[in-house]
């Protein structure tokens, strides 16, 4: 007996390709009326047309039954940073892979168990002084101690969160976080500056404790993530203790310099934590800013001399899922109702092949082992 028909997975499936209305009903020899009406629930497709948008799609006909598809995500649930640039029709390529993740990560956790989500709320935290002590009360409870964070990336893993990134779109998207069952993070790997890439990880974990339940993307939600990030990375009483102090009306670059490479955070990132904190005057970090603008705006001199940092959760629960479980990519792509080639776009080359182990990194915990599998 042939499923119904869902429309909503045609359009997620539409989206995860990148492709237009126009697209999708030129490869089928349709018209864009008729993909649309598909789309909306207002027609069912014959057998043959479900197997040839599936074809096209790179999906199973069964994904159309709505029961492997994802469930689209809501503006609640999606903390988006776009670039000034990216089109509306880039957002929505990027958050339909995002809900896919979402389901992926549910089907991985019928096979294994992943660390568990700690992540507090504190919605309630507004002012400043609030959302540094919740920056503050995240570093009590993640157990990291006041120092340096050694690896934020591997820091989000720890705690629950999925990191990842999308291709053809991590480019152009800012950052994107969205919070379900399991919070998922989505990185700009164009960015060449692993502190720009810290501090977007951070300023996401922000929108997570801080904005559950939230629209964001206006200037005060971003501005709360911002201050949280600034707070996590490098907290007030560390700034204050151990930030070079200007000399007479000169800031102390060779002191800056050195600082961001212990603390791993930018040194635009640190002239605006000084001045949040009224470590120096609001001129001194308007000279400090334009000095850095006309120079190292894009990348900052100390850049190459701290390495990337790469998720490691994804990858190590796939390898898991091989090696363990007989679980290759083509099996865990047919219980997502996709073929191999969107799976691997979806998680990136990378995870599905790698092998790497996880690494341990001091001042953060260590991600636990995978310690329960499911029976078939």
């Amino acid at each position: 007996m042939q499923q119904a028909f869902s429309g909503v997975a045609l359009r997620m499936a539409r989206l995860l390709q990148g492709y237009s209305l126009e697209d999708v009903a030129a490869r089928v020899g349709k018209t864009r009326q008729y993909i649309s009406k598909l789309e909306i629930g207002s027609g069912a497709p014959t057998i043959e047309m479900v197997s040839a948008l599936a074809t096209v799609l790179g999906v199973t006909p069964v994904f159309f039954d709505g029961s492997t598809s994802p469930t689209p995500l809501v503006e609640e649930q999606v903390h988006f940073r776009r670039l000034a640039t990216t089109k509306v029709s880039v957002k929505q390529v990027a958050l339909a892979k995002a809900a896919m993740m979402q389901r992926l990560v549910a089907v991985i956790e019928d096979h294994l168990q992943l660390p568990s989500v700690r992540l507090p709320q504190f919605d309630d935290a507004t002012t400043p002084s609030e959302i540094e002590a919740a920056a503050e009360r995240c570093r009590d409870e993640w157990g990291i101690g006041l120092g340096p964070v050694s690896d934020m990336t591997r820091l989000a893993e720890t705690i629950g969160a999925i990191v990842t990134t999308f291709s053809g779109v991590s480019a152009e998207v800012d950052a994107l976080s969205f919070v379900g069952a399991r919070p998922i993070i989505v990185r700009n790997e164009a960015k060449e500056s692993t502190c720009r890439q810290r501090f977007d990880i951070a300023h996401e974990l922000g929108h997570c404790v801080l904005h559950v339940g939230r629209v964001t993307g206006d200037r005060v939600s971003e501005s709360e993530a911002n201050r949280f990030a600034s707070a996590l990375l490098v907290p007030r009483a560390m700034m204050t203790k151990h930030f070079p102090r200007p000399r007479g009306s000169f800031l102390d670059w060779k002191g800056i310099s050195e600082f961001k490479l212990t603390w791993k955070v930018s040194k635009a990132a640190l002239l605006y934590r000084a001045r949040q904190l009224e470590l120096i005057s609001d001129e001194l970090y308007r000279r400090g800013a334009i000095t850095l603008r006309r120079g190292e705006a894009m990348k900052e001199r100390e850049d190459d001399l701290i390495p990337l940092e790469r998720p490691a959760l994804l990858s190590r629960a796939v390898t898991l899922l091989r090696e363990k479980l007989g679980i290759t990519a083509p099996v865990l792509a047919s219980q997502l109702g996709l073929s191999t080639e969107l799976l691997e776009d979806l998680l990136g080359e990378y995870v599905l092949r790698s092998g790497e182990s996880l690494r341990k990194a001091q001042n953060v915990i260590s991600m636990p082992k995978v310690v329960r599998v499911s029976g078939s």
